[in-house]
């Protein structure tokens, strides 16, 4: 459990360095946010690409907390909206997909994928 905790804790440093080198905005930050809104037994699927019909890359239960970049389709920033209440987030995300920075393989792999709007929260 440590080894999968360190491993993840040294990516999210490396990558957090790397895109504040970049120069990119917001890029040292991720915005939490958790899996919400689907059916009972069912799962969220995380995509490949902003598209139901893309790759699947994993699948998270309700409750899960996503690490998000806050970029999302459409030009919405999850970063920029975080001060509005929770209604306000979800309801400017509803319709879009949403970029997650996630491990589908847990084994330190991180990549980043697409969420539907739709079923995540602010956390």
């Amino acid at each position: 459990m440590m080894n999968i905790y360190a491993r993840t804790v040294a990516a999210l440093a490396v990558v957090s360095a790397t895109m504040a080198i970049a120069g990119q905005s917001h890029a040292t930050v991720f915005a939490a946010w958790q899996v919400a809104n689907v059916p009972f037994g069912d799962t969220l699927n995380v995509r490949k690409y902003p598209s139901g019909t893309s790759q699947k890359q994993a699948a998270y239960p309700i409750g899960t907390v996503l690490q998000m970049t806050g970029r999302c389709t459409g030009g919405t920033n999850l970063l920029d909206i975080a001060n509005q209440p929770p209604w306000k987030q979800q309801q400017a995300v509803r319709y879009r997909w949403c970029e997650v920075w996630h491990d589908p393989a847990k084994n330190g792999g991180f990549v980043t994928g697409w969420a539907y709007g739709k079923y995540i929260a602010p956390y």
